[in-house]
């Protein structure tokens, strides 16, 4: 049986928008289950802040800024996790941008705005997937995990984010199939609501969304943290290409349809 504390022993793992909410939690993951950890995010004292929090834990962690926007500061990212730990074992893709809707109507979003969607939730995997690779495929146990969402499976609003939460789904199974032959799984997590500082303030929104979950609850940053570290770790050798939903049973579950079913029959039945 694997030692679940120690399934990343050896490794060094590369997870962008590691500053806070999920990203922060899947490097925390990954370091206490004995990875070193390159913590980067566009925000540097968040990313220092996770960093520290987890060398203070007696684990290996450091901070580096990077905007997955930017090729440059993608590739010095990845090459600084190289030369830091002398390998790439995991990249865990997490940075992504959610621009709200312009209006009521779709023909109201401008252009920018889905252009920084796409440019950064898609575009930006597909930057970091594109450095790492190599090195994933030279530590001959290479693994890549990105954070999609519910948003890429039903409608729940946002359409520049939600298309290129979608893309994500397609990307991971189109580099799943050229990058297998290399020794290189990717896979794709796709959580529902999850509590972040994304919802600070928000209580009466989470209220509100949390009876529609099978579950009874929303989401947090751990849940999704784990989901993560199995399919980034050899618990799931024989997994690639595929997107893990992690959310309560959202998408499986018309909560709505079943209450109302359940109230015109005078309860369950």
């Amino acid at each position: 049986m694997t030692d679940l504390t120690h399934r990343f022993t050896g490794h060094a793992a590369l997870v962008t928008g590691a500053g806070r909410g999920i990203g922060a939690a899947v490097a925390r993951r990954l370091a206490q289950e004995g990875a070193r950890v390159l913590v980067t995010d566009q925000d540097a004292p968040e990313a220092e802040q996770t960093a520290a929090s987890l060398r203070q834990q007696g684990l290996t962690a450091r901070a580096l800024v990077c905007d997955v926007a930017d090729r440059a500061s993608v590739e010095a990212a990845v090459t600084h996790a190289v030369d830091a730990f002398g390998s790439l074992d995991v990249l865990v893709n997490c940075a992504a941008h959610c621009s709200p809707d312009a209006g009521a109507k779709f023909e109201d979003d401008p252009d920018e705005s889905w252009a920084r969607d796409l440019d950064i939730t898609l575009g930006g995997v597909r930057r970091c997937c594109q450095a790492a690779l190599p090195h994933l495929a030279a530590s001959g146990r290479g693994a890549i995990v990105s954070i999609g969402s519910v948003n890429g499976l039903m409608d729940f609003g946002n359409h520049a984010y939600s298309a290129a939460k979608a893309g994500l789904g397609s990307l991971t199974r189109t580099l799943a199939g050229r990058s297998a032959a290399r020794g290189v799984r990717v896979n794709l997590v796709a959580p529902g609501t999850v509590r972040t500082s994304a919802w600070e303030g928000r209580d009466d929104d989470l209220d509100a969304v949390r009876d529609c979950y099978p579950l009874g609850r929303v989401g947090e940053p751990e849940d999704i943290a784990a989901a993560v570290a199995f399919l980034a770790s050899r618990d799931a050798a024989w997994i690639t290409g595929t997107t893990l939903v992690v959310d309560g049973g959202l998408t499986s579950v018309h909560t709505g349809f079943r209450t109302a079913m359940d109230g015109s029959r005078g309860g369950p039945g």
